[in-house]
Protein backbone atom coordinates (compact mmCIF):
# COMPACT_ATOMS: atom_id res chain seq x y z
CA UNK A 1 0.00 0.00 0.00
CA UNK A 2 2.83 2.43 0.65
CA UNK A 3 4.49 1.53 -2.18
CA UNK A 4 1.18 2.00 -4.46
CA UNK A 5 0.87 5.95 -2.42
CA UNK A 6 4.57 6.68 -3.33
CA UNK A 7 4.30 7.28 -7.25
CA UNK A 8 1.68 9.70 -7.10
CA UNK A 9 3.01 11.85 -4.68
CA UNK A 10 6.19 12.01 -6.39
CA UNK A 11 4.03 12.57 -9.63
CA UNK A 12 2.59 15.28 -7.76
CA UNK A 13 5.53 17.11 -6.73
CA UNK A 14 6.55 16.47 -10.57
CA UNK A 15 3.44 18.05 -11.79
CA UNK A 16 3.94 21.06 -9.03
CA UNK A 17 7.10 22.52 -10.67
CA UNK A 18 5.38 22.49 -14.46
CA UNK A 19 2.30 24.11 -13.16
CA UNK A 20 4.48 26.51 -11.02
CA UNK A 21 6.03 27.69 -14.41
CA UNK A 22 2.92 27.64 -15.74
CA UNK A 23 1.34 30.31 -13.53
CA UNK A 24 4.52 32.42 -13.44
CA UNK A 25 3.56 34.79 -16.32
CA UNK A 26 7.42 35.64 -17.03
CA UNK A 27 8.12 31.59 -17.41
CA UNK A 28 5.30 31.31 -20.37
CA UNK A 29 6.77 34.70 -21.79
CA UNK A 30 10.12 33.57 -21.76
CA UNK A 31 9.22 29.95 -23.14
CA UNK A 32 6.92 31.49 -25.91
CA UNK A 33 10.14 33.37 -27.08
CA UNK A 34 12.18 30.59 -27.22
CA UNK A 35 9.58 28.30 -29.31
CA UNK A 36 9.23 31.85 -31.78
CA UNK A 37 12.57 31.84 -32.19
CA UNK A 38 13.81 28.10 -32.27
CA UNK A 39 11.15 26.49 -34.63
CA UNK A 40 11.49 29.31 -37.63
CA UNK A 41 15.39 28.77 -37.13
CA UNK A 42 15.19 24.65 -36.81
CA UNK A 43 12.40 24.65 -39.98
CA UNK A 44 13.93 27.97 -41.77
CA UNK A 45 16.01 26.46 -44.49
CA UNK A 46 12.85 24.51 -45.59
CA UNK A 47 10.92 27.29 -45.19
CA UNK A 48 13.25 30.08 -47.95
CA UNK A 49 11.89 30.44 -50.97
CA UNK A 50 15.32 31.41 -52.93
CA UNK A 51 19.17 30.38 -52.27
CA UNK A 52 20.50 32.35 -49.36
CA UNK A 53 23.02 33.50 -51.83
CA UNK A 54 21.42 34.59 -54.98
CA UNK A 55 21.15 38.47 -55.55
CA UNK A 56 17.77 39.79 -55.10
CA UNK A 57 18.22 43.30 -55.48
CA UNK A 58 20.69 46.26 -55.32
CA UNK A 59 22.26 46.43 -52.27
CA UNK A 60 20.91 47.74 -49.26
CA UNK A 61 17.10 47.60 -50.55
CA UNK A 62 14.65 48.88 -47.16
CA UNK A 63 11.55 46.14 -46.95
CA UNK A 64 9.35 45.45 -50.29
CA UNK A 65 6.78 43.10 -51.43
CA UNK A 66 9.86 40.83 -52.99
CA UNK A 67 12.32 41.06 -49.73
CA UNK A 68 10.42 41.83 -46.95
CA UNK A 69 13.53 42.61 -44.46
CA UNK A 70 15.44 44.00 -47.33
CA UNK A 71 18.64 43.37 -48.91
CA UNK A 72 22.00 42.77 -47.36
CA UNK A 73 25.03 44.74 -48.11
CA UNK A 74 25.22 42.02 -51.33
CA UNK A 75 21.99 42.23 -52.56
CA UNK A 76 20.97 39.06 -50.95
CA UNK A 77 17.73 38.54 -49.11
CA UNK A 78 18.01 39.37 -45.25
CA UNK A 79 14.54 37.07 -44.27
CA UNK A 80 15.91 34.18 -46.94
CA UNK A 81 19.66 34.70 -44.89
CA UNK A 82 18.31 34.65 -41.72
CA UNK A 83 16.07 31.59 -41.75
CA UNK A 84 19.29 29.76 -43.53
CA UNK A 85 21.31 30.67 -40.75
CA UNK A 86 19.63 29.89 -37.36
CA UNK A 87 19.28 25.99 -37.61
CA UNK A 88 23.28 25.71 -37.75
CA UNK A 89 23.42 28.45 -34.82
CA UNK A 90 20.74 26.58 -32.52
CA UNK A 91 21.93 23.14 -33.06
CA UNK A 92 25.78 23.89 -32.62
CA UNK A 93 24.75 26.03 -29.42
CA UNK A 94 22.85 23.64 -27.63
CA UNK A 95 25.39 20.73 -28.54
CA UNK A 96 27.81 22.51 -27.11
CA UNK A 97 25.64 23.21 -23.95
CA UNK A 98 25.19 19.65 -22.97
CA UNK A 99 28.39 18.63 -23.65
CA UNK A 100 29.90 20.95 -21.64
CA UNK A 101 27.65 20.82 -18.66
CA UNK A 102 27.71 16.91 -18.95
CA UNK A 103 31.58 16.80 -18.47
CA UNK A 104 31.61 19.66 -15.81
CA UNK A 105 29.26 17.93 -13.88
CA UNK A 106 31.12 15.05 -13.99
CA UNK A 107 34.50 16.80 -12.77
CA UNK A 108 32.55 18.64 -10.25
CA UNK A 109 31.04 15.67 -8.55
CA UNK A 110 34.69 13.59 -9.16
CA UNK A 111 36.72 16.56 -7.42
CA UNK A 112 33.66 16.69 -4.55
CA UNK A 113 34.39 12.76 -3.57
CA UNK A 114 38.13 13.11 -3.21
CA UNK A 115 39.68 14.14 0.00
CA UNK A 116 39.46 17.90 1.11
CA UNK A 117 43.42 18.17 -0.11
CA UNK A 118 43.37 16.90 -3.47
CA UNK A 119 40.05 18.73 -3.97
CA UNK A 120 41.30 22.04 -2.97
CA UNK A 121 44.25 21.44 -4.89
CA UNK A 122 42.29 20.62 -8.46
CA UNK A 123 39.43 23.11 -7.44
CA UNK A 124 42.87 25.88 -7.40
CA UNK A 125 43.52 24.18 -11.48
CA UNK A 126 40.12 24.71 -12.29
CA UNK A 127 39.55 28.47 -10.96
CA UNK A 128 42.61 28.73 -13.34
CA UNK A 129 40.79 28.00 -16.32
CA UNK A 130 38.15 29.51 -15.55
CA UNK A 131 40.64 32.88 -14.98
CA UNK A 132 41.55 32.51 -19.02
CA UNK A 133 40.06 34.58 -21.77
CA UNK A 134 38.11 31.79 -23.71
CA UNK A 135 37.98 33.93 -26.44
CA UNK A 136 41.07 33.94 -26.97
CA UNK A 137 41.61 29.98 -26.24
CA UNK A 138 38.87 29.71 -28.82
CA UNK A 139 40.24 31.72 -31.38
CA UNK A 140 43.49 29.87 -31.06
CA UNK A 141 41.87 26.57 -31.28
CA UNK A 142 40.00 27.50 -34.50
CA UNK A 143 43.06 29.43 -35.83
CA UNK A 144 45.15 26.07 -35.67
CA UNK A 145 42.15 23.07 -36.50
CA UNK A 146 39.88 25.76 -38.53
CA UNK A 147 36.32 26.73 -38.18
CA UNK A 148 34.66 23.29 -38.67
CA UNK A 149 31.12 22.41 -36.74
CA UNK A 150 33.06 19.97 -34.44
CA UNK A 151 35.82 22.00 -33.60
CA UNK A 152 33.71 25.05 -32.54
CA UNK A 153 31.21 23.06 -30.76
CA UNK A 154 34.12 21.32 -29.39
CA UNK A 155 35.74 25.09 -28.38
CA UNK A 156 32.32 26.16 -26.98
CA UNK A 157 31.55 23.08 -24.98
CA UNK A 158 35.26 23.15 -23.23
CA UNK A 159 34.38 26.65 -22.14
CA UNK A 160 32.01 25.94 -19.89
CA UNK A 161 33.41 22.51 -18.31
CA UNK A 162 35.45 24.35 -15.73
CA UNK A 163 32.56 27.16 -14.69
CA UNK A 164 29.99 23.98 -14.60
CA UNK A 165 32.74 22.24 -12.75
CA UNK A 166 32.75 24.77 -9.63
CA UNK A 167 29.30 25.11 -9.58
CA UNK A 168 28.29 20.87 -9.48
CA UNK A 169 31.67 20.86 -6.67
CA UNK A 170 29.85 22.77 -4.31
CA UNK A 171 26.15 21.19 -5.12
CA UNK A 172 27.70 17.93 -4.52
CA UNK A 173 30.43 19.05 -1.06
CA UNK A 174 27.05 20.20 0.48
CA UNK A 175 24.81 16.95 0.01
CA UNK A 176 28.00 14.73 0.39
CA UNK A 177 27.88 15.41 4.01
CA UNK A 178 23.98 14.14 4.59
CA UNK A 179 22.82 11.28 6.67
CA UNK A 180 21.98 9.21 3.95
CA UNK A 181 24.96 9.38 1.61
CA UNK A 182 27.35 8.78 4.81
CA UNK A 183 25.20 5.83 5.61
CA UNK A 184 25.60 3.99 1.99
CA UNK A 185 29.35 4.89 1.84
CA UNK A 186 28.96 3.11 5.53
CA UNK A 187 27.06 0.08 4.04
CA UNK A 188 29.99 -0.53 1.24
CA UNK A 189 28.30 1.02 -1.83
CA UNK A 190 31.18 2.48 -4.59
CA UNK A 191 31.69 5.50 -5.35
CA UNK A 192 30.05 4.92 -8.97
CA UNK A 193 27.35 4.00 -7.40
CA UNK A 194 26.65 6.87 -5.01
CA UNK A 195 27.52 9.54 -7.43
CA UNK A 196 24.94 8.06 -9.75
CA UNK A 197 22.26 7.09 -6.82
CA UNK A 198 22.83 9.58 -4.39
CA UNK A 199 24.87 12.49 -5.55
CA UNK A 200 23.44 13.46 -9.17
CA UNK A 201 20.00 13.37 -8.36
CA UNK A 202 20.14 15.91 -5.56
CA UNK A 203 22.48 18.03 -7.35
CA UNK A 204 20.45 18.28 -10.92
CA UNK A 205 18.20 21.37 -10.06
CA UNK A 206 21.24 23.37 -9.63
CA UNK A 207 22.57 21.56 -12.99
CA UNK A 208 19.64 22.67 -14.51
CA UNK A 209 19.94 25.43 -13.85
CA UNK A 210 23.91 25.73 -14.65
CA UNK A 211 22.55 24.73 -18.10
CA UNK A 212 20.49 27.73 -19.10
CA UNK A 213 23.46 29.77 -17.87
CA UNK A 214 25.92 28.16 -19.92
CA UNK A 215 23.34 27.71 -22.81
CA UNK A 216 23.14 31.52 -22.83
CA UNK A 217 26.79 32.18 -22.59
CA UNK A 218 27.36 29.36 -25.69
CA UNK A 219 25.13 31.54 -28.12
CA UNK A 220 27.00 34.98 -27.31
CA UNK A 221 30.52 32.88 -27.67
CA UNK A 222 29.35 31.53 -30.92
CA UNK A 223 28.00 35.22 -32.07
CA UNK A 224 31.67 36.38 -30.91
CA UNK A 225 33.08 34.03 -33.45
CA UNK A 226 30.74 34.59 -35.96
CA UNK A 227 31.60 37.91 -36.04
CA UNK A 228 35.44 37.69 -36.07
CA UNK A 229 34.74 35.65 -39.59
CA UNK A 230 34.73 31.95 -37.49
CA UNK A 231 31.57 29.95 -38.90
CA UNK A 232 30.95 26.91 -40.42
CA UNK A 233 28.51 27.35 -42.96
CA UNK A 234 28.77 31.67 -43.50
CA UNK A 235 25.17 31.68 -42.83
CA UNK A 236 25.31 32.35 -39.07
CA UNK A 237 23.66 35.36 -37.52
CA UNK A 238 27.04 36.87 -35.54
CA UNK A 239 28.27 36.62 -39.71
CA UNK A 240 25.56 38.77 -40.62
CA UNK A 241 25.93 40.95 -38.39
CA UNK A 242 29.51 41.38 -39.67
CA UNK A 243 28.89 41.67 -43.13
CA UNK A 244 26.68 44.29 -43.05
CA UNK A 245 27.72 46.65 -40.55
CA UNK A 246 29.08 48.88 -43.07
CA UNK A 247 25.52 49.52 -43.89
CA UNK A 248 23.75 50.37 -40.88
CA UNK A 249 22.97 53.75 -41.28
CA UNK A 250 21.53 52.67 -45.05
CA UNK A 251 19.75 49.62 -44.22
CA UNK A 252 19.33 49.07 -40.30
CA UNK A 253 17.35 45.78 -40.81
CA UNK A 254 20.37 43.52 -41.94
CA UNK A 255 22.10 43.82 -39.04
CA UNK A 256 19.43 44.88 -36.52
CA UNK A 257 17.51 41.54 -37.50
CA UNK A 258 19.91 38.88 -36.29
CA UNK A 259 20.40 41.19 -33.24
CA UNK A 260 16.92 41.17 -31.98
CA UNK A 261 16.53 37.25 -32.83
CA UNK A 262 19.54 36.53 -30.24
CA UNK A 263 18.24 39.02 -28.10
CA UNK A 264 15.02 37.74 -27.73
CA UNK A 265 15.68 34.04 -27.22
CA UNK A 266 18.43 34.71 -24.82
CA UNK A 267 16.17 37.34 -22.60
CA UNK A 268 13.48 34.09 -23.30
CA UNK A 269 16.27 31.42 -21.91
CA UNK A 270 16.97 33.93 -19.00
CA UNK A 271 12.83 33.92 -18.35
CA UNK A 272 13.01 30.23 -18.68
CA UNK A 273 15.77 29.78 -16.23
CA UNK A 274 14.97 32.10 -13.70
CA UNK A 275 11.35 30.34 -13.67
CA UNK A 276 12.57 27.03 -13.18
CA UNK A 277 15.04 28.17 -10.93
CA UNK A 278 12.07 29.47 -8.73
CA UNK A 279 10.08 26.37 -9.75
CA UNK A 280 12.17 23.54 -8.23
CA UNK A 281 13.16 26.21 -4.92
CA UNK A 282 9.40 25.72 -3.87
CA UNK A 283 9.39 21.92 -4.88
CA UNK A 284 12.92 21.32 -2.58
CA UNK A 285 11.17 23.71 -0.04
CA UNK A 286 8.03 21.17 0.66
Amino acid sequence: MNAANSTPVHDDRRTTVVARMLRDPRSVLGTVAVVLVVVPAVVGPHLATRDPEEFAGAPLLGPAAGHLLGTDILGRDVLTRLLAGGQTFIIQGALATLIGVTLGAGVGIAMAMLSRRASELLLSVNDTFIVIPQILVSLLVITRFGATPPVLVAVVALSHVAHTARVARAATSHVASSDYVLAAAGIGLSRRRIAAHELLPNVLPVLLVELGVRLAASFVLLASLNFLGFGSSGLEWGRMIEENKGGLAVQPLAVMAPVLVMAVFLIGMNLVRDGASRALAARSAR
